[in-house]
């Protein structure tokens, strides 16, 4: 089939080249031109794992290329996802929609055929009626142009994995109207065939899907690290705990892993934006709860500045301190409201000096956060610092030889902010080790 992908960002880009995969043709739409020339020579301008060799693969076989003109866009397919962005509203909680406001306002012009426009992008319930009013208002073909409602369902770090082997598809049309099922399954068609399980629904059901699954996952994060509190205090270990609590079917291990909290480009804005959604509904009570999960997780960075201050009582006004991690997740490049970098931040301003090494943000972090110095590996950021704070779970540090690491810091102390370390071994090897939720 020929399609369209209209937003070539992390979701976007990902899609289009895993529709070409499908075997579809594709053409990717961005009004930034810049983006647009580097993703047509094959150039993915953020990190995932194995993106960029999907993306050049596409282009050189001539199934995906770019373009910046809806026109060209509406006359080359019938099918348009639309993948763009909704960050977070500026100076308030709820989403900010302009961008998929413009994707309709800029393609519905030229839809002068039978069309399905399909929004992938996360937003508040009952966006997609409103946009599906004002699709029909604005396209030529009026009626004949369809929307449907697809959320996606991305981790970074498996974004491949998580659109080619989906553990679930989910599709919203108008009022239960499934006359562009048919249009959509065919896209699909090797996903179905492989058996993934497909939920038709509604409008606001779909939309909430995904707000619902993210406010989930936001909560079970918090909770455990609201028992890393707990445990601290109790003189318990919330990693014991978290695995004794695994083992019941009903909780499960996946997000129960206590540290320094969780960022990225969805999990903080999207239950920010739930709740102020709720709030417009007359619900807000029902949504309440999600305050103290955003409150939990920002504590824990209050918590490694604690254990900083402990670890220095001196002060941290000129002391040396390595940051181990600036991405928010590892096998990810992005800086989006990750607790590494501004726990970086918040110890510059303490009056520490700060080395940062992220085997793959370095660039991002440094636009972001230009005040900080940079090394160009673990062992160099670790050089005479008085202490380590890890706080990005790559492998890379991992793997580390504590004994390695002891013989260039000034003094052999670490905050592990994720709860990963090998803490006998580093204790070992003559290091303070602290650890959140630990004793």
């Amino acid at each position: 089939m020929r399609l369209t992908v209209i937003g070539t960002g992390y979701l976007g880009a990902t899609h289009a080249a895993c529709m070409a995969e499908l075997g579809h043709d594709v053409l990717g739409v961005d009004v930034d031109p810049d983006k647009i020339t580097a993703l047509q020579s094959g150039s993915v301008p953020f990190y995932e794992p194995g993106l960029a060799e999907l993306l050049a693969k596409h282009v050189a076989s001539g199934r995906l290329r770019f373009t910046t003109s809806y026109r060209e866009a509406a006359e080359f397919a019938e099918v348009h996802f639309s993948c763009v962005g909704t960050p977070q509203q500026p100076g308030g909680q709820g989403a900010d929609l302009r961008y998929v406001d413009a994707v309709i306002e800029s393609l519905a012009p030229h839809l002068d055929r039978p069309a399905l426009v399909v929004g992938k992008s996360t937003v508040p319930v009952g966006t997609a009626g409103r946009l599906a009013g004002r699709l029909a208002e604005l396209a030529p073909a009026g009626a004949q142009v369809r929307l449907a409602w697809n959320p996606e369902f991305l981790r970074e770090g498996f974004a491949i994995e998580d659109t080619l082997r989906p553990d679930r598809l989910v599709i919203g049309f108008d009022g239960g109207d499934t006359a562009s099922e048919p249009l959509l399954r065919e896209v699909y068609r090797p996903l179905l065939d492989a058996g993934v399980p497909l939920v038709v629904t509604d409008f606001p059901t779909a939309e909430l899907v995904k707000t619902s699954a993210n406010a989930f996952l936001a909560t079970k994060i918090s909770f455990i690290n609201a028992m890393a509190e707990v445990c601290e205090v109790a003189g318990a270990d919330v990693t014991q705990l978290s695995a004794a609590l695994s083992y019941d079917d009903r909780i499960g291990g996946r997000f129960l892993h206590a540290g320094v909290g969780f960022g990225g480009g969805c999990l903080p804005k999207d239950i920010r934006a739930f709740r102020a959604r709720a709030e417009e509904l007359g619900v807000g009570r029902a949504l309440a709860f999600l305050e103290e999960v955003d409150a939990i997780n920002l504590r824990r960075r209050d918590r490694v500045m604690e254990l900083a201050a402990e670890l220095l009582p001196d002060g941290l006004s000129g002391r040396r301190i390595a940051v181990w991690g600036a991405a928010f997740k590892p096998d990810s490049d992005d800086i989006r409201d990750s607790p590494a970098l501004a726990l970086a931040g918040r110890l510059h301003r303490a009056g520490a000096s700060v080395s940062v090494y992220d085997p793959k943000a370095m660039d991002n972090a440094r636009k972001m956060r230009p005040e900080l110095d940079y090394a160009t590996g673990p062992l160099e950021s670790a050089q005479g610092a008085e202490l380590i704070v890890h706080l990005t779970e790559w492998r890379d540090f991992r793997d580390l030889d504590p004994r390695a690491v002891a013989e260039v810091v000034a003094r052999p102390q670490i905050i592990d902010g994720r709860n990963v370390l090998d803490r006998d071994g580093w204790r070992a090897a003559g290091w303070t080790f602290r650890s959140l939720g630990r004793q």
